[in-house]
């Protein structure tokens, strides 16, 4: 086998690994410091869903769905594309509720707490509406009849380029959001003393980090690219001489 690919399953199998202990975490955290979760009847608590729901769809199905090709390079290309397709829509649905909660936590708060004034915000927003433009434009280019090959060949590097830079911009974003958090809501004992909260929030942030590194890596490294099988030749050949 070749070493690379042996490299490849092991760092792969540590992203998911690394993927699942911070939602775990993420859930023990909301669940053992912030009272869990809830309605729009507790508006404070309804704001917990959004962490969870971030971070198990705009950083960990978000990631792995960058990594479908590589991770599934055995798989035909046609289904990895709707796979991929499939995943993007899972994140951008937990994604919109993830918005919906933290929206409700403040208009419905008494007195009401304002939107949009923070960076955590202005830079999450931005990923999302990043994230959604690339799954139109991935959708028009990669999966709707009709565009010629040329043109889809064109628009790959984009297409990558901007799918990863939405990612970091998650990731970035979700930091910044843990950390507006904890000087928030921690209060007594005070984040700044590092309780419990304070620590588990500082883990989950660097699991943020580690994971984000290690999804950038296998998706960049060329050694791990995902090689063309004969289906996909056949599939190309087939596209191309329908055009």
């Amino acid at each position: 086998m070749d070493p690379a690919l042996i490299n490849f399953k092991v760092l792969y199998v540590l992203t998911q690994l690394c993927g699942l202990t911070m939602i775990v975490l993420v859930a023990t955290w909301i669940g053992q410091h912030f009272g869990g979760l809830a309605g729009t009847s507790n508006p404070g608590v309804e704001f917990n869903w959004h962490p969870l729901f971030m971070t198990i769809g705009f950083i960990y199905l978000y990631g792995n769905s960058i990594l479908i090709y590589r991770g599934f390079r055995t798989t035909r290309k046609k289904t990895l594309k709707l796979t991929h397709a499939g995943i993007h829509m899972g994140a951008f649905i937990l994604t919109v509720i993830a918005l919906k909660t933290v929206f409700d936590s403040h208009n419905l708060a008494n007195p009401p707490i304002p939107n949009m004034y923070s960076l955590h915000s202005w830079l999450g927003l931005s990923a999302v509406i990043i994230f959604s433009l690339q799954y139109v434009a991935g959708f028009v280019a990669f999966l709707a009849p009709g565009l010629r090959e040329n043109y889809r060949i064109a628009m790959m590097p984009l297409h990558i380029y901007f799918g990863l830079f939405g990612f970091v911009l998650a990731i970035a974003s979700a930091l910044m959001g843990i950390t507006e958090k904890a000087i928030f809501a921690i209060k007594t004992p005070a984040y700044s003393t590092l309780p419990p909260a304070g620590v588990l929030a500082n883990v989950i942030g660097v699991l943020y980090v580690v994971f984000g590194a290690l999804v950038v890596y296998l998706a960049t490294e060329p050694s791990y690219k995902r090689k063309p099988i004969p289906e996909d030749t056949a599939l190309l050949n087939s596209s191309s001489a329908n055009e």
